[in-house]
């Protein structure tokens, strides 16, 4: 532990060229005492760090020195940068790791990383919502790092818990939600298209299964998960990013079980794929005939549900007008009769003011 300690201080001194002892007790979260004795261990092996006394003084390294620990160019290391999720790699226990490996790129680069790798962040959660790391997650990390077996006992949707020994493949982070992509222990094959709890956190409980037997789990509801000290052999052509696109599409077109006729205005039409999902989007405008003289079009859009192509169409206002079916269209008249009835009230309120 002191010795990777010391290589991160090195690290940090290479990366920034000088640093006041409480700068860095404070990166590496130890005392400045601890960091004394740090440095004069650098010193006793031959690294050329010293102290600048007095004000504006703090630890450096000899003009000219650098240590190359990486092995990277500087392209390779500003790529890299490009890659950091902190907020994610902390959730999984992983912010010690991901520090080291930083500052390594960060010697790489010499002074500073250029003005592009620092015009870049990935922020994972989707607006208005706030996502909690579920509790079990770096555990579950720890096994899927390590290749080890993971017993889980995971809280099906609606239905009783059950337990699994789980190979863990891989782990997604999905609009804030984090998922396992695992098999269940003593399967083999190919990863293809398994079934999922899927996005919106129904469905199966551990998957409906699927070609190669991956599936996968979401990790708030595991009620326990115990990495187990044998280790799984893992199938090295499993792709973990391919695996998850074809499996959270075939996941949305499940759920689209029907379907309605819309007349869409050019605006309509423009909003559509921001405000539906976008494979129903993509699916509606897909279907769309020549635009009439309004420029409207007419498309086949599929929905869930009713109720979810009602609460869908609202959205869109009067840049959309339902055709069929003839209920849903009857409802959505009578929603915007009453929205017209609030606002006349409203006028008329107003005028007499």
């Amino acid at each position: 532990m002191r010795a990777a300690r010391a290589i991160s201080l090195l690290l940090l001194l290479q990366a920034r060229r000088s640093m006041t002892g409480p700068e860095l007790a404070a990166e590496l979260e130890v005392s400045e005492r601890t960091v004394q004795r740090d440095v004069l261990a650098l010193a006793e092996a031959g690294v050329p760090v010293y102290a600048d006394r007095g004000r504006g003084g703090g630890y450096r390294l000899l003009d000219g020195y650098r240590t190359r620990l990486t092995g990277l160019d500087r392209a390779e290391a500003e790529v890299l940068l490009l890659a950091g999720l902190p907020g994610p790699l902390g959730d999984m226990g992983l912010d010690g790791p991901a520090l080291a490996a930083r500052l390594k790129v960060l010697a790489e680069l010499g002074e500073a990383p250029s003005a592009g790798v620092r015009r870049f962040h990935l922020d994972a959660p989707g607006w208005f919502r706030t996502a909690p790391a579920p509790p079990l997650l770096a555990e579950v990390a720890r096994a899927v790092w390590g290749e080890r077996l993971l017993r889980v006992r995971y809280r099906r949707s609606g239905q009783a818990a059950v337990e699994r020994t789980l190979q863990p493949y891989g782990l997604v982070l999905k609009a804030g939600a984090w998922y396992l992509v695992a098999r269940p222990d003593g399967t083999g094959g190919t990863g293809g298209t398994g079934g999922a709890d899927g996005a919106d956190g129904t469905g199966g409980a551990d998957g409906t299964g699927g070609t190669g037997g991956a599936r996968v789990y979401r990790v708030d509801r595991l009620e326990s998960a115990e990495p187990l000290e044998p280790r799984f052999e893992r199938d090295e052509g499993f792709d973990l990013a391919a695996y998850w696109e074809a499996k959270a599409a075939e996941f949305a077109r499940s759920l689209l079980r029907e379907s309605v006729l819309v007349r869409l205005s050019p605006l309509g039409a423009e909003r559509l794929p921001h405000l539906l999902e976008p494979v129903a989007a993509r699916q509606a405008l897909a279907t769309a005939g020549e635009p009439d003289g309004d420029g409207w079009v007419t498309v086949r859009l599929p929905v869930e549900s009713a109720e979810v192509a009602y609460d869908e169409l609202l959205r869109l206002g009067p840049e959309a007008e339902l055709l069929e079916p003839p209920e849903l269209r009857r409802r959505l008249a009578r929603a915007a009769a009453r929205t017209a009835a609030l606002y006349s009230a409203a006028a008329r309120a107003g005028a007499q003011r």
